[in-house]
Formats: structure tokens, sequence, C-alpha cells
């Protein structure tokens, strides 16, 4: 084997710099946000750290080169609940980027390094998965937040897909929208090439998929766009919680498909 076939080709090695770049301009714009919430958070209202974590969360999509395309109209203000398809660890800052949101997450990431600070300065609910007793306290307190006008987000799957074939939906946490009275909206997220239009699986995080395969996939695509669809708002009328996760899921799969949420050739 020739030494010349070991070394990597020009156009890997260029990837592989601009990953590395990105990668370091990302981290530098996560220490900024820490310091945000150290020492900017307690200073601002609501309404002001909810648009600093939007203008955060579109600042590093833009960073790692991932344009962020909207469809639809998302609610303009609380009491809401979102309801989501769920394909990589970007979900939660593309959606942050399109609409500010409170999301309910699995209650580890709240000691994870940087990300459970970032994900707790911006109002994340925790929850233990594991705990059916956590789980009723959870849909009391995501009722009480959307009572007092919150928008909160959920991804009914209960953990990440590909993407093209959505988890039947959990309808737990769905009561919570039944027990505020307050209407939910469907929206879907889809990862695109920029260059071609076509569905990526780059950012994917399912699997035997890590975390950090997950990262360096995305830092290495010339582009991709995020597309997120949101549906019109829908009340519970009549319908349990089960037949409107059912329902719920229908309808993030219409978003998905729909033509408005690809790309032109």
């Amino acid at each position: 084997m020739h030494a010349d076939s070991l070394m990597p080709k020009p156009e890997d090695l260029m990837l592989s710099l601009r990953a590395i770049w990105k990668f370091a301009r990302g981290l530098r714009h996560v220490f900024g946000g820490m310091w945000t919430i150290y020492v900017r958070f307690p200073q601002l209202s609501i309404e002001q750290r909810e648009m600093r974590v939007q203008a955060w969360a579109l600042q590093f999509l833009a960073l790692w080169q991932i344009h962020l395309k909207v469809v639809g109209q998302p609610v303009r203000s609380g009491p809401a609940l979102l309801v989501s398809n769920h394909i990589s660890w970007l979900d939660i800052m593309v959606i942050h980027a399109a609409r500010h949101c409170r999301f309910v997450s699995k209650s580890d990431i709240r000691d994870w390094p940087l990300v459970g600070m970032l994900a707790t300065g911006a109002g994340t609910l925790y929850i233990e998965r594991t705990s059916r007793k956590d789980a009723l306290r959870m849909v009391k307190d995501m009722a009480n937040a959307m009572q007092e006008g919150d928008v909160v987000a959920i991804f009914p799957e209960g953990t990440t897909s590909d993407g093209l074939d959505l988890l039947p939906f959990h309808a737990n946490l769905i009561q919570s929208a039944i027990q505020a009275q307050a209407p939910v909206q469907p929206m879907s997220l889809q990862f695109l090439d920029s260059q071609t239009g076509e569905i990526t699986s780059a950012p994917c995080y399912i699997g035997d998929d890590t975390l950090i395969g997950s990262m360096w996939r995305t830092l290495k695509a010339p582009g991709i766009t995020a597309v997120v669809h949101f549906g019109a708002l829908q009340q519970a009328d009549g319908r349990d919680r089960r037949t409107w996760a059912h329902d719920l899921r229908e309808e993030v799969i219409r978003l998905r498909d729909t033509s408005d949420g690809r790309l032109p050739n």
C-alpha cells in the first residue's frame, strides 16, 4: 500500500478544517450564552430573556451554516402546546430559533456540562421519564405554565426517530393541554441538504449514533436547511388524550410531507 493512499484527500481535509473552525466558533457562542445567563438574565424581563434565547439560537445556527426555513405561522402567544417530531439533538436549537418556548426534557439533561445550564436558562421543564408519579407532576406543571401564558413544547415520540417514519405519539403529556384548556399547535421538522434539497441524515441522532458523531456529520455537511412547518392550532373538541395524540401525529406527518416543506430543485 502506498503512503499516498493513507493521506486524506484535499477536499476531505478542507471539510475537516472547516468543521473544526465551525465547532470552535460554536463553542465560543455557547460560553457567550452562559455569560448572558449568569450576568444579564437577572436584569432582564421574561420577554427580554425569550428574545435573547431566540436570537442566540439563530446565531448558533448561522455559525454552523444551518439555514432556517419557517413555513406557516407559529402561535403568537400562550397558552399553547407545541407538538413536534424528534430527529436530533439540534431540534431544540432549531425550534427556539423559530419560536421561543419552554421544552419538556428528561431530567438528566439538567446535569449535562454546558448544555444543562443553557437548557435551564431557556426555561426547560424537567421530567423523570421512568417515574409515573413524576409524569403526573409534569402534566400539572405544564398545565400551570400554560395557564400563566407560556408556550410549552414536547416531542411525543419520546425519543428521536429518523424523521421518515414517526414513532407512535405518547399521549400522557397531551393531557396538560386538555387540563389547561389550551390549544395545541402541531409542527414538523426536516433537515435538508441545502445544495440538493434532499433530506439529509447528517444531524440524525438515533440508534447507535453518538452525540459526537452526529455533531461531526453536521459540522462537515456543506450546508443544511432546517425546515420548521407550523400547522393550525387545534382544540381538544371533546377528544381524549389518546385520540388527540393519534390525530396530532397524523397532522405532523402531513405537515412533513407537504411540498411547502421542501426546497425547490
